[in-house]
């Protein structure tokens, strides 16, 4: 039995592996290199002043110490550090399409995983529910990427939940030097009133790294059919009842509840200047990346 759950995983990171490696050679490489190549700058030297120079860039304690003014060198980063952060809560797992949004959510992580080694960057993940469930260390190669593709099709979650707000606070405490961030989940963490629960956290990790966040959402999510009276549960919640699909007030109830948490989404993503992505599982994911990152 053991042995076939390994043998099928390894069909599935296999067929994963062919086909987002081959999109991330000949469409995404490219297109990732311009958007995220040179944004960063490194500490090089300290040298001595010269006329022209940035002042804003004055080393004021070597200025002391040598009694003569020097400013400090700056170079472009030639490597990136990326960190997959990745919603493995219960939600993912609803999908009405030809995948889930945990499929979905796989799929898009290791085209960017792929992506970032072929430009010999750095890839760590962050896999989270309502806490924590699993951090790698960012490294470089294909077995490192592999075993980060492995943990997204196989890792069971400990809890339902999910607290984004938490997974941010620990990638603030657990990547000091900025990275570049991709937060793959479908940002569905609100309060009461569908104002998001993670705007401190997420203020905080915008302000240190570059973070971008890809939303996968499902299209019945948005939506309620009329498909008469159902029975529905919360995945992570656990809570279920009866729901009239029949009633055009019940339909016209979630569809604004849902606008409600899109617009708090949106304004906060927008004031703290994050860029963001909506992919849906109905949708060609190939083509929404590749206008993100041209957008970049």
């Amino acid at each position: 039995m053991e042995s076939n759950r390994a043998t099928d995983l390894l069909k599935k990171v296999r067929k994963i592996e062919i086909r987002t490696r081959a999109l991330s050679h000949q469409v995404f490489a490219g297109e990732y290199h311009s958007a995220y190549k040179g944004r960063g700058m490194a500490f090089s030297e300290v040298r001595e002043y010269q006329w022209g120079d940035d002042v804003r860039n004055m080393d004021w304690n070597v200025t002391a110490r040598l009694r003569a003014p020097y400013v400090k060198v700056f170079e472009e980063e030639r490597e990136l550090t990326v960190m997959l952060m990745i919603d493995v809560s219960r939600s993912g797992l609803f999908g009405t399409s030809s995948m889930t949004k945990r499929d979905a959510i796989a799929e898009v992580a290791a085209i960017l995983s792929f992506s970032a080694i072929i430009n010999n960057d750095k890839v760590g993940a962050l896999f989270f529910s309502d806490h924590v469930e699993k951090f790698i260390p960012p490294k470089k190669g294909r077995s490192h990427l592999l075993h980060i593709i492995r943990e997204i099709i196989e890792l069971e979650p400990s809890s339902d939940g999910t607290d984004i707000g938490a997974a941010l606070g620990y990638l603030t405490r657990a990547m000091k030097k900025k990275c570049t961030v991709f937060m793959l989940s479908d940002m569905l963490d609100v309060d009461e009133a569908g104002v998001p629960r993670y705007e401190d956290a997420l203020k905080v990790a915008a302000g240190r790294h570059d973070l971008s966040v890809l939303k996968i959402y499902d299209p019945r999510e948005r939506e309620i059919p009329n498909v008469g009276l159902v029975h529905v549960k919360d995945s992570e919640t656990g809570r279920s009842s009866w729901v009239n699909t029949a009633s055009r007030r019940v339909r016209d109830s979630y569809s604004a509840w849902f606008r409600n948490v899109s617009d708090n989404e949106t304004r906060i993503l927008n004031k703290y200047r994050i860029d963001t992505v909506d992919i849906g599982t109905d949708q060609d994911f190939v083509k929404r990346l590749m206008v993100f990152f041209s957008k970049k």
